[in-house]
């Protein structure tokens, strides 16, 4: 059976311990390497991945295509809009082909429903590298670099600020499979999707909700948040105002435990859900959390592969 990665669950609770446990030992191997050279073992070596991108890409674009070169394989990247599903190709032809051509496939996309329906067609494994409704490959990077900073996951007490998004879907996720607890401080009418916190919370997860900024954070062992107005959103004056008081800055981040984390998959609205003082600071991962999307993306495709 092709295994494809739309969401945390496509692999499961065991499998999202493997992965992470990969990404963590092959990330300790690579140290003082090239980050061009590829690794010992070559484990995907001959392996192209197509990547199709109908949204804008700094972390997911580049760390896709260096783990592949450090797996031993080669990536492929194709814009959307110079393809011919920019000229109405359908999702159905275009992964009827890519399955013929390359040997795994990325898309970062909106609707959600455009990956399942690419995975539905394609006979080889298809990745979520974002979609409007999850980012799954951004959060396996996240519990990785929570994992180094020496916090086992099971037990832990996350908190969320700001806008209820893909990226929060993908956490609340990953609360269900690794058995950490969320407080999610989001404004009224900005809720997350309320399947994910329900089956976080019937696989023993502690979900709260809560519209109080400090109660989210008080005691927290990380600390998470994102750009309030995601890509393709209009820049809406009411949305960010409504988001102000769940700012992370320097007297909110005192709030949490005095050894906590603080996450942000970037791009940053410097100045909006974060202050310098929080991202520049001393309890901010930002950076390994960016370098470990690399680390993710190699250990996800090997799983995809049937190597994990």
């Amino acid at each position: 059976m092709t295994r494809h990665f739309l969401n945390l669950s496509d692999a499961g609770a065991d499998a999202l311990k493997a992965i992470l446990g990969d990404a963590v030992a092959r990330k300790a191997a690579r140290q003082g390497l090239p980050k061009g050279r590829p690794d010992a073992d070559a484990p995907l070596a001959g392996h192209v991945l197509a990547m199709v991108f109908e949204k804008n890409s700094t972390r997911t674009r580049v760390s896709f295509d260096v783990a592949m070169r450090q797996l031993g394989g080669s990536a492929v990247i194709l814009e959307a809009g110079s393809t011919q599903l920019g000229r109405g190709e359908t999702i159905a032809d275009t992964a009827r082909v890519l399955s013929r051509m390359a040997d795994a496939i990325m898309l970062r996309t909106d609707d959600h429903a455009k990956v399942e329906e690419l995975a539905h067609y394609a006979t080889v494994p298809v990745i979520n590298g974002l979609t409007d409704l999850s980012h799954p490959c951004q959060i396996v990077a996240d519990l990785q670099t929570v994992i180094e900073r020496g916090k086992p996951l099971a037990g832990l007490e996350w908190a969320w600020l700001g806008d209820g998004n893909n990226v929060l879907n993908s956490i609340v996720e990953a609360a269900g499979l690794a058995g950490f607890n969320l407080r999610i401080g989001v404004p009224e009418g900005y809720d997350s999707d309320p399947g994910f916190i329900a089956r976080a919370q019937a696989a023993g997860s502690t979900i709260r909700v809560t519209r109080d900024a400090a109660e989210a954070v008080a005691g927290a062992d990380v600390v998470v948040t994102d750009t309030w107005v995601s890509m393709g959103q209009a820049h809406a004056e009411e949305k960010l105002a409504a988001m102000e008081p769940f700012q992370v800055n320097g007297a909110l981040m005192a709030k949490a435990a005095s050894d906590a984390v603080f996450l942000h998959c970037l791009p940053a609205h410097r100045g909006e859900e974060v202050t310098d003082e929080v991202i520049d600071g001393a309890q901010s991962a930002v950076w390994d959390e960016a370098e470990n999307r690399i680390h993710a993306q190699k250990a996800i495709l090997r799983w995809a592969f049937g190597q994990i």
